[in-house]
Formats: C-alpha cells, structure tokens, sequence
C-alpha cells in the first residue's frame, strides 16, 4: 500500500485545493480553480467612498456569452491592457472584488467550493446548470454607454 494522493482523471491532485494554500499552487492548479462562471470578465462599479463592488452584466468585449470564456485568453492584454491577471502573488489585492462564488475568493477566505463547481462535479456544464453563469445574460461593454452601467447591475454588493 502506497500513502500517495490519488490523481484525478484530469492529472491533477485528487482536491489539491484541500491540501494546498492558494500561494503554493502551480499554474495548472490554479487555471483549474476557474469555474467558468464568466463573472469576472463583467464590468463592476465600485464605490470610492464605501468600496462597494456591484457587478453588473455589461461585459468585456472578449467574453463569449455562450461559453462564459475569454475570446482571446492568451492574448488578451494586446485587447483590453487593463485585463488583471489574477495570481497567488496579487489574490490580496483583488478578492473583495471577485464574485461571492468565485473559488479564488472562496479559498482566499477560507470556505469551500461548491458543489457545482467542475473540479467537485467533474462535469464543466455544472456551473451553468446551478444558474451561477452568466451565459446567455450578458450585453457588450460596445453597446452599453458607461454611464448608465448602473441600470445594469445584477447581483447585490460584493
């Protein structure tokens, strides 16, 4: 009998994110962590005063209402040079801002996934099926005036 951790089909660490803080993950890992909701590729207001976050449904021009991705995810700072990068380095700084069901804000604040996510279901569509997408609900930032994004928010405050 061997005290190895099983590996998942996918060749990763059977629930690695259990076992590993979000500093020690290598780039697999932590690209694996995306649930594919899409919620993070939709503009946010953000109150200077309060630090309120509020999502709203207007989205980057790059991601794809039907698969909830980025368009052009390797070269996406040569479209929109603003694009964060989310790291272990930089999850401090940017937390707050993601989305309550983002597994990158869940793990920084200590919770655990969610059933629906694809690393627990093992099925990708599951994150879509739980309504936690937003495919098939967003309009592009090109046909949206920035200054009435307020008339599109769709989730309470982050």
């Amino acid at each position: 009998m061997t005290n190895r951790d099983p590996i998942a089909r996918d060749g990763l660490a059977h629930r690695f994110w259990e076992r590993k803080p979000l500093t020690k993950l290598n780039q697999r890992e932590w690209e694996a962590l995306c649930d594919g909701c899409g919620k993070c590729c939709l503009n946010k207001l953000e109150d200077s005063e309060t630090g309120r976050v509020e999502l709203t449904c207007v989205a980057c021009r790059l991601l794809d209402d039907d698969s909830c991705r980025c368009t052009q995810y390797d070269i996406r700072h040569q479209f929109v040079p603003e694009c964060i990068v989310m790291s272990p380095s930089n999850i401090d700084d940017h937390a707050y801002w993601m989305p309550r069901t983002c597994a990158y804000r869940l793990l920084w604040e200590g919770k655990p996934l969610f059933d629906w996510h694809p690393l627990i279901s093992g099925d990708p569509e599951t994150v879509h099926a739980a309504g936690v997408s937003v495919r098939h609900r967003t309009v592009s930032e090109f046909e949206i005036d920035e200054d009435d994004w307020e008339d599109y928010i769709i989730e309470e405050p982050v």
